[in-house]
């Protein structure tokens, strides 16, 4: 049998720098060090954990993933280099503006982290028309669209390319907020919703499903868990103690995770399941990296079967 294919789309990809330093105060050269790189933006680090999952996978034949992202200016270069490194086949739409840096400092005497995140190129229709023609080129049995719109994207954006999409057999994961969920909402044909309990309350989220505008909702719950919300049952899993070095990735490699077992045709329970093991895997990694497939799969013997509420 053919592998499944999964392409994810980054509209605004980052160069995703952090650090470490004893303190943070204003006003003063902030000394750093342990510095790394990695290309981010939230399609493009799904993109990451599923080639780490599929090339390290016992279950042939995998997963065929290809990630399609919008770069540009000097930072885009680099940018697509260090999406090279990750061994991704990748489909770069370029476009004028320069790609954002974003930068993530962790304090080790308070154990806080700091996130700076720009805003994002503006994109004009010209390059977004090109990079709708890229998607719908890169025929896919899931398209992962997942991460905020730069400016000179309509809000409507993520609809119509999911629309796209399903007119050619494919199924729409989608991670995004705020007027972009809205209208892909209103659109529906959503296969899988990813939000947090900041962007949708529980019973938000069953009311989505129940609308049919989403087929499932992961709802992530930070430290009280995470609930998949589908037409027949509302699974729930707790999030267990892991020693966290940085939770920067851990959403986007929950979803990976949850993207990777539907993919291969698993159960949604134990799609879940991993979903939940990769995003705590992600956190047991430095700054912006994400998570390796052995910890996921160590961390996966720990999962409970999910708890059914109705």
């Amino acid at each position: 049998m053919a592998a499944k294919k999964v392409l994810t789309l980054t509209l605004n990809p980052s160069i995703d720098v952090s650090s470490e330093a004893e303190r943070v105060e204003p006003e003063k050269k902030i000394r750093t060090c342990c510095e790394r790189i990695d290309p981010g933006g939230g399609g493009i680090n799904v993109a990451r954990v599923l080639q780490r999952l599929s090339t390290s996978s016992r279950q042939a034949p995998g997963l065929d993933v290809e990630a399609v992202f919008l770069a540009g200016g000097a930072t885009g270069a680099a940018f697509d280099e260090l999406v090279a490194r990750e061994g991704l086949v990748r489909r770069w739409v370029r476009i004028a503006d320069d790609t954002r840096t974003s930068l993530t400092v962790h304090e080790r005497s308070g154990g806080r982290e700091f996130r700076f995140v720009p805003e994002g190129p503006t994109i004009t229709a010209e390059e977004l028309a090109q990079c709708r023609a890229a998607v719908v080129a890169a025929s896919c049995d899931w398209l992962v669209a997942s991460g905020s719109l730069p400016p000179g994207v309509p809000d409507d954006f993520y609809a119509e390319i999911g629309g796209a999409a399903r007119d050619r057999g494919a199924r729409l994961i989608l991670d995004t907020s705020g007027a972009a969920l809205d209208a892909a909402l209103a659109a529906g044909g959503i296969s899988v919703l990813k939000v947090s309990k900041e962007e949708m309350s529980r019973d938000s989220a069953a009311a989505v499903v129940a609308r049919g505008e989403a087929a499932h909702v992961a709802l992530t719950l930070g430290s009280d868990g995470a609930l998949l919300i589908g037409a027949d049952a509302t699974l729930f899993l707790p999030a267990f103690e892991v020693e966290t070095v940085s939770t920067v990735g851990a959403g986007d490699s929950f979803l990976a995770g949850l993207t990777y077992g539907l993919a291969q045709g698993m159960a949604p329970a134990e799609a879940f399941r991993i979903a939940v093991a990769a995003g705590a895997a992600a956190t047991l990694e430095p700054g912006t990296d994400v998570a390796y497939p052995e910890k996921t799969l160590r961390l996966l013997e720990r999962v409970p079967q999910p708890e059914r509420l109705g």
